[in-house]
């Protein structure tokens, strides 16, 4: 049973993702030369449920920001289907897919490179509210105020320009822009790793407070575990452009069945120097999404891999309550 076919109980799916395909196209040197694509997303499928976060991880180079910006239509996906609501949005004219934009909203990695540096705050909240119309243009002062009390800013902010705040008070701003026209779904890009420790764990806080509050449901993509763990309802695992596992959050880090999974987690870094733990080194390097592997795509640097592994690639299938494992031997 693949992921994206399976509906958990007393759930509704706000986004179903079924068989994404992302393909960039390579430029080649010769007219004679064939054509190569990048498959930086190749057939996933996963749903997103109301009110959750489901945490994307996975090294760099998986494809987790690339399925973000898909889901967007940021990059026009190369197949497959994202139904949002049950509404198709690959198949929304740009004019209609400007309508659902409200509901769908993205707080992107680097704080200052999202911001106009030329304009205030006032201006790219007031930008965001007009084109989506969310309040009368007499109740436009009150909401921004609103928003930046949301977002544990002053008032006075308002007037100041993006490169007079801190990385942890621009990203309140991208935070505060993207509530600021009443969305449902927020993809949160990276959005803490570029903050400091201390920052993050502010911003983490922030955004769970806002989600109960607003009732959001986050896609949150994310290398780093740790944050993971403190934010996530459900964790999706990617690998080379591939789901290789999927669970709730404690099944994931309690028991992960995939190998590649459990080499992840074991290079999170203990708080205690007394403590030991056997790190799962992973030998080679990640394989180029121009020419992938055949078969199971982590073959070649797994530990278990057989000639099966190389040669037929495992399917999503339920291994457990909920938990979905892409492996011959999980």
């Amino acid at each position: 049973m693949r992921a994206a076919e399976h509906v958990q109980e007393n759930k509704k799916a706000i986004l179903s993702v079924e068989n994404l395909k992302q393909y960039f196209p390579v430029k080649s040197d010769s007219i004679l030369q064939k054509k190569s694509v990048v498959k930086a997303v190749d057939d996933i499928s996963f749903q997103l449920y109301e009110g959750e976060t489901l945490s994307i991880v996975g090294e760099s180079g998986c494809g987790k920001s690339t399925t973000g910006r898909a889901i967007l239509r940021l990059d026009e996906p190369t197949d497959g289907k994202i139904l949002f609501q049950q509404r198709n949005l690959l198949g929304l004219s740009k004019k209609e897919l400007r309508k659902v934009r409200g509901d769908l909203q993205i707080i992107f990695q680097d704080p200052f490179a999202s911001l106009n540096p030329r304009q205030t705050i006032r201006q790219i909240l007031n930008e965001a509210i007009a084109i989506q119309t969310v309040v009368p243009k007499e109740q436009r002062e009150d909401r921004m105020l609103e928003l930046l009390q949301h977002v544990g800013l002053p008032p006075e902010a308002l007037d100041r320009y993006p490169h007079e705040f801190s990385g942890g008070q621009r990203q309140r701003i991208g935070i505060a822009r993207a509530l600021a026209v009443e969305p449902k779904l927020v993809i949160c890009d990276e959005a803490v790793s570029a903050l400091d420790v201390s920052i993050q764990a502010q911003i983490l806080n922030l955004l769970k407070k806002l989600q109960k509050q607003f009732k959001l449901t986050y896609l949150f993509i994310s290398h780093d575990l740790s944050v993971v763990r403190h934010i996530s309802d459900r964790v999706l695992v990617m690998y080379l452009g591939k789901i290789v596992e999927i669970s709730d959050k404690n099944a994931i880090f309690n028991n992960p069945k995939h190998p590649y999974t459990q080499a992840l987690l074991s290079s999170i870094p203990v708080p205690d120097p007394a403590y030991k733990k056997e790190r799962i080194l992973l030998k080679g390097d990640v394989p180029s999404p121009l020419h992938p592997p055949s078969g199971c795509r982590f073959h070649t640097r797994c530990p278990l891999a057989t000639d099966t592994c190389r040669n037929q690639e495992p399917p999503l299938l339920e291994q457990g309550q909920q938990h979905f494992v892409s492996c011959h031997y999980a």
